[in-house]
């Protein structure tokens, strides 16, 4: 049999076992094949134990390797010793990017005899009184099999071998940590679904966080907001440019003809001329900056200035409102403008100030329809895969969100509800973010190629790690953003 023709069974044979999940990363199989790569590689390539190595290896071992070729126990053996081992002044090392591990065990009538484990792993050049310089990475598959109760590898798959993401030197863990970032939570959307959910770091001073967690979302609270009217209009019950007067007038501009102006459409798109918040005032009272509809001006006051209005119509709060619309539809059952003492306590991942001061949960009594939304990242995943598929909306109410209505900057806009990113021939990116006290957080969605991102972090420099993040996971597109926003 060829070596080809080995390579192409061995894949073929690997791909239909991962028809199958792997297994749970805390289950003892996973920790103990966890446990056995990491002394392989640590006493056998970091260590040059070549005596660990031999014993670790099947006598009829196979290794493919794409750039090397084919090699048996003895040509590997000798290939390590001279590439690997033979300068100590300049060393080769591998760490395992660990949240890349997948294990997948093999039976026989029942019987575990053996495992897949794959992953992705860097190597470094170490030299004394230098940091490790990376220079490599490559993905890898090996065979783990039990002789005599001891695990040994017998077959090794080590391809995809080339440049290493530099802005994801190791691993997110890695990232976090080098940041000073709590907690980081992450959704990757691919092909319109959520497929990933992963939460790192530690949910309070006691507990890590698991992958439910809770999270304040901040200013991402808007475009939960936005849905739930749009979905409104949508049905014939709302009308986007019909003015507010009729259903609210705030006291402090009673008297200004301007507010006749206000309509949901320059409300949702930040073109009221109302200031973020109106404590930024001197006087704390709300006024006009300028002539609604005549400019951009990110506010908060005027998703507050909509909440009033449609509550007073409905004779309905937006929490009800929400969950009539938009949160009992999706099952998004972890999401709220309401703090629950009892359901959210012991989930709630805790905030941090730069210093690692943590501060208090913000325990809202009632909505606030432009901050504060609780929610986990698997509940924003089914937000904004509705919106990505537009369950929500009718058609034209759809296309409507997605018009570029103010621009802020270069390349950049306001719809309804979503900022809008023009992306030239990849399409636009959808995004909203989310910045106050012990948070950060921001989503991104592709309707191009139904991609999407979500990152949450839990500190107030949480923006640091964005860009790694979303050029490691988004592209091209990823890039096109971050140009954009340091144009």
């Amino acid at each position: 049999m060829t070596t080809l023709i080995r390579i192409i069974i061995f894949i073929l044979l690997f791909s239909i076992t991962n028809l199958n999940a792997q297994i749970d990363k805390n289950s003892p199989l996973f920790i103990e094949l966890k446990k056995q790569d990491s002394l392989f590689f640590d006493r056998g390539f970091n260590n040059c134990d070549i005596a660990y190595l031999e014993k670790s290896v099947d006598n009829n071992l196979k290794f493919y390797h794409d750039n090397g070729g084919f090699q048996d126990k003895k040509l590997f053996l000798e290939r390590t010793k001279q590439n690997i081992c033979s300068n100590s002044a300049q060393k080769p090392i591998r760490k395992v990017i660990e949240n890349s591990l997948e294990v997948f065990p093999l039976y026989n009538n029942g019987e575990l005899y053996g495992a897949i484990q794959s992953g992705e792993h860097q190597f470094f050049i170490r030299e004394k009184n230098k940091e490790d310089a990376l220079g490599g990475q490559a993905k890898f598959t090996t065979i783990w099999t039990k002789k005599d109760g001891n695990w040994i590898m017998s077959d090794i798959l080590s391809y995809d071998h080339g440049t290493p993401n530099r802005n994801l030197t190791d691993n997110l863990e890695q990232l976090i940590k080098d940041n000073n970032i709590p907690t980081l939570g992450l959704g990757i959307i691919e092909d319109g679904k959520l497929k990933e959910i992963k939460v790192y770091g530690k949910l309070n001073d006691k507990s890590s966080a698991a992958y439910n967690s809770l999270f304040n979302v901040a200013s991402l609270t808007k475009p939960v907001t936005a849905m739930t009217v749009l979905r409104l209009v949508s049905l014939g019950k709302w009308n986007l440019d019909e003015p507010l007067d009729a259903y609210f007038i705030d006291e402090d501009i009673i008297k200004d003809v301007r507010h006749k102006k206000l309509t949901t459409r320059l409300i949702l798109s930040h073109q009221t001329g109302f200031p973020n918040w109106r404590w930024m005032n001197k006087n704390n009272k709300l006024h006009f900056g300028f002539e609604p509809g005549t400019k951009y001006q990110y506010s908060g006051e005027g998703y507050e200035y909509l909440r009033k209005a449609l509550e007073n119509k409905f004779h309905k709060s937006l929490e009800e409102l929400a969950k009539e619309l938009i949160f009992q539809p999706l099952d998004m059952k972890d999401t709220s403008y309401i703090w629950d003492e009892k359901k959210y306590a012991e989930r709630m991942v805790v905030g941090y100030d730069k210093t690692g001061t943590a501060y208090d949960a913000v325990k809202n009594k009632t909505p606030n329809a432009a901050d504060d939304l609780i929610t986990t990242v698997e509940d924003c995943g089914k937000f904004l895969t509705a919106v990505m598929s537009n369950t929500l909306l009718t058609t034209k109410v759809f296309d409507e969100m997605k018009t570029k209505q103010v621009e802020t900057k270069k390349d950049k806009f306001f719809g309804l509800g979503f900022e809008i990113y023009d992306l030239g021939s990849d399409g636009i990116a959808l995004s909203h973010g989310g910045s106050d006290k012990g948070v950060n957080t921001i989503v991104f969605l592709l309707p191009k190629s139904k991609r999407g991102l979500i990152i949450f972090t839990n500190v107030e420099n949480g923006y640091k790690i964005y860009d790694p993040i979303v050029n490691h996971y988004l592209g091209n597109a990823g890039k096109k953003i971050i140009e954009i926003e340091t144009k």
